[in-house]
């Protein structure tokens, strides 16, 4: 997918990783250039995109590596849902 001049360019970027066993954890996030670089890299992998801002703002607190807080488990479980089913997958 190409960007034209019109789209706007994203001000943060998080990256979760879910193995199906532990919480989910933060594996990237930055502001500005490195925002675009983690949603392409994404992109390239076709790994799920969710726009979520204020979602974002809370997850780009958390150190990388960091696994996400009790207090967020409903909210990111409904994001990997989404992940899941536009991926046409099924959680095992």
């Amino acid at each position: 997918m190409s960007r034209d001049d019109t789209t706007p360019k994203p001000e943060l970027a998080v990256a979760l990783q879910y193995d199906g066993e532990r919480a989910p954890r933060v594996t990237a996030k930055g502001t500005g250039e490195l925002a675009e670089q983690i949603i392409a890299l994404a992109r390239e992998h076709e790994v799920p995109l969710q726009e979520n801002a204020p979602m974002v703002e809370l997850l780009s607190k958390l150190e990388l590596g960091e696994e996400i807080p009790p207090a967020l488990y409903l909210a990111v479980a409904e994001i990997i849902a989404f992940a899941y089913y536009i991926s046409g997958k099924a959680p095992q």
